[in-house]
């Protein structure tokens, strides 16, 4: 039955009036409308009425309909699911959500961190891992990132790195990157930035999947047990499918192929069936090692080895459902680190601590302005300077693009802001207050102090190829600086205190000289090198979860065809039939395929592998496409295996596709090769540092 019944008013327009099942069209305040196409009018031509309810609550309505998006994680994709916990905990935590068996609602938020809500899904970027717990107990949310370890040890430096990593304040580009004066001109200032600055220039900051990355809580926090002891913990995610990183060409071109493509990802293989899942673990311990170690365990620039202390695993989550509307659920959720439930507790991490209270007044900056100061009542009668701009109602306009410090921007002529005295404010040392224990003091702990050795550590865990791409990274973001000349020597005098070798390849690639090595404020130590860091070390020989692009044209042997989708589905892949037309082609048989994308709108890129399933005819045909040899020569640039039928090698060679292990016949060799990359290819087909 109809749900509706169609009738054209005088002008043309049409009305749906409701029958059958379909409601009544009503106000927000449930009043049926009668008409929803013409406003009130006074006369035939007269001008539209205020009284014009109707039209005033619907336009009212989508006047608001946006709210402020976030400063950081801007841009996220979200989806409901479950946590299992699946170990008995209880001698460490009393919180319900650990009890073994127990299951738990969850929603959980990825996100990248430098861009807008507009921007592209495959930056260079950090990568947020926030879960909510709707536990019996109250909400828990765990707030995190895919890289265990932050750019910075106490919270007041917080603001300093998003308004340098953020697009430059004078001329607002460039958009969701790093690569640029400000952020590395700061950055080369603070020493303690170096060991995230080595996850971040890792192929960890180009993930294949959001379903392909671990999470971690960062901080170490505490979990409490039902007598009242209490024990250090880090959390863990540890995806089921296993980590998976792009390169960053293929990034690069995955932009221009798909902005959307790590929701898109996301959205499918929830949407399949394919329901992404992690472990939770957990590393815990005790006073006793924290002291031992030769690093603060409250330093959340700092990461502790599995080899040391094992990860244990006590739950799993799944998720199950994609979100019914993204705006009332991704982008209106609010996570915040102050919802805790018992069993779990802060611990004295000064990042931690400062992010406990931001959050809050985060999410109530999204429902008004962080500009209420400039509000005439409020705003102070003395001269104001600071490095805090923008927002709602800003009626300021500040000029230059000093809004974070330390900066070096003076040394240009521009002007670098305002600067600390001495005379300034300070917090009185005396524990006088009921309860206080000890002096009250703005100053770091010199266990804090050692900036360069667990970044040492993870740049020698990574094998040559990791860190050949670590190296070219350094080279590539570093090459953006402008007009700061001094800031590129800078931070390969940090790098010297990693690893000579790094400096040497990032002054090569930049062509500058070796500069001295800068200061350590205690210098590094060697650890011994932790597999669990590196990306190749850990990845999965499989197929499970991957992409498989099949390249066909018109005369493609169907039989050959059949066998090659096969063997990908049996090993839980996603073949995609390419065609140069979406209609399909016309196969060896007579019969006519239809492709799964269209060659021009489906790069290789998209894919984990590909194979190349051409007949003679076929391959004389797309060897004059453009996009055929560029589907060839990305695959083999980007380092998949490329199955090839024997008609197809002219396409190859016009690609530049040279034989090696990844390239194979479409037997049995190609879906063993499809498991893997192959970096040692990479040599051969660009210039790293």
């Amino acid at each position: 039955m109809s749900d509706v019944t169609t009738s054209t008013g005088n002008g043309g327009e049409t009305h749906q009036q409701a029958s059958g099942d379909a409601p009544v069209l009503t106000t927000n305040h449930g009043v049926p409308v009668g008409d929803n196409q013409n406003s009130l009018r006074s006369g035939e031509r007269g001008p539209t009425l205020l009284e014009d309810f109707v039209l005033r609550e619907k336009i009212f309505h989508f006047d608001h309909e946006r709210i402020p998006e976030r400063i950081v994680h801007a841009r996220g994709s979200g989806a409901h699911g479950v946590f299992e916990a699946t170990d008995d905990i209880s001698d460490l935590s009393k919180a319900a959500v650990f009890t073994k068996g127990e299951k738990t609602e969850v929603f959980v938020r990825f996100s990248t961190v430098a861009g807008g809500a507009g921007s592209v899904d495959t930056p260079r970027d950090v990568r947020g891992f926030a879960v909510k717990f709707y536990t019996r107990e109250g909400n828990w949310d765990l707030v995190g990132n895919n890289i265990p370890v932050f750019f910075i040890q106490d919270a007041i430096k917080f603001p300093d790195l998003v308004h340098a990593v953020k697009m430059e304040a004078d001329r607002a580009y460039p958009q969701a990157g790093s690569a640029h004066d400000t952020f590395w001109d700061w950055a080369s200032l603070m020493p303690e930035t170096t060991h995230m600055l080595m996850w971040a220039m890792s192929d960890r900051t180009l993930p294949r999947s959001l379903r392909m990355m671990e999470g971690f809580g960062v901080h170490t926090f505490k979990l409490v047990n039902a007598e009242g002891k209490a024990s250090f913990v880090k959390f863990h995610w540890k995806p089921r499918l296993g980590i998976q990183s792009t390169i960053w060409d293929e990034a690069l071109k995955l932009q221009a192929a798909d902005n959307d493509y790590h929701r898109r990802d996301l959205w499918e293989a929830i949407d399949t069936g394919a329901f992404p899942q992690w472990d939770l673990g957990i590393q815990v311990f005790d006073q006793d090692f924290a002291e031992a170690q030769p690093y603060d365990v409250l330093d959340a620039t700092k990461l502790i080895p599995e080899e040391d202390v094992p990860v244990r695993l006590i739950g799993t989550l799944t998720l199950n459902r994609n979100p019914d509307n993204f705006f009332a659920e991704t982008e209106q959720v609010a996570f915040l680190p102050t919802n805790i439930v018992p069993g779990i507790d802060f611990s004295n991490d000064p990042l931690l601590q400062g992010r406990l209270f931001s959050y809050m007044d985060t999410q109530k900056s999204r429902l008004g302005t962080t500009n209420f100061h400039q509000i005439p009542i409020n705003a102070p009668r003395c001269p104001m300077h600071n490095f805090q701009r923008d927002g709602l109602m800003q009626t300021h306009v500040p000029k230059g693009r000093a809004n974070y410090e330390p900066n070096s921007l003076a040394a240009h002529g521009e002007d670098g802001g305002p600067r600390e005295t001495p005379a300034g404010f300070a917090t009185a040392n005396a524990a006088t207050g009921p309860g206080e224990q000890g002096d009250k003091l703005r100053i770091r702990a010199e266990t804090f102090a050692d900036h360069y050795s667990q970044a040492r550590l993870f740049y020698r865990s990574q094998d040559e190829h990791e860190q050949a791409h670590i190296a070219s990274s350094f080279v590539f973001e570093l090459s953006k600086v402008g007009v700061l000349e001094q800031v590129p020597p800078r931070m390969v005098a940090n790098l010297r205190n990693v690893d000579e070798n790094l400096a040497k390849r990032v002054a090569d690639g930049l062509g500058i000289e070796l500069p001295e090595k800068s200061k350590a404020a205690k210098a590094p130590v060697d650890m011994a090198p932790s597999d669990a860091l590196s990306i190749h070390k850990n990845m999965k020989p499989t197929l499970e979860g991957r992409a498989v692009g099949i390249l066909i044209a018109d005369g493609t042997d169907a039989a050959e065809l059949d066998a090659v989708i096969k063997a990908v589905e049996a090993e839980k892949a996603r073949a995609v039939v390419v065609a140069p037309k979406v209609g399909g082609a016309k196969l060896s048989d007579g019969t006519v395929r239809k492709a799964d994308g269209q060659l021009a709108g489906s790069p290789s890129q998209i894919f984990d592998a590909v194979a190349i399933v051409l007949s003679d005819a076929g391959c004389a045909a797309l060897v004059k496409e453009a996009a055929a040899v560029q589907f060839a020569m990305d695959a083999f640039g980007h380092l998949k295996a490329i199955g090839a039928s024997a008609a197809a090698k002219p396409l190859l060679d016009k690609a530049g596709v040279e034989p090696d292990a990844g390239v194979t016949d479409l037997g049995a060799a190609f879906i063993t090769a499809a498991k893997h990359r192959f970096y040692d290819r990479e040599p051969n087909v660009r210039t790293l540092a």
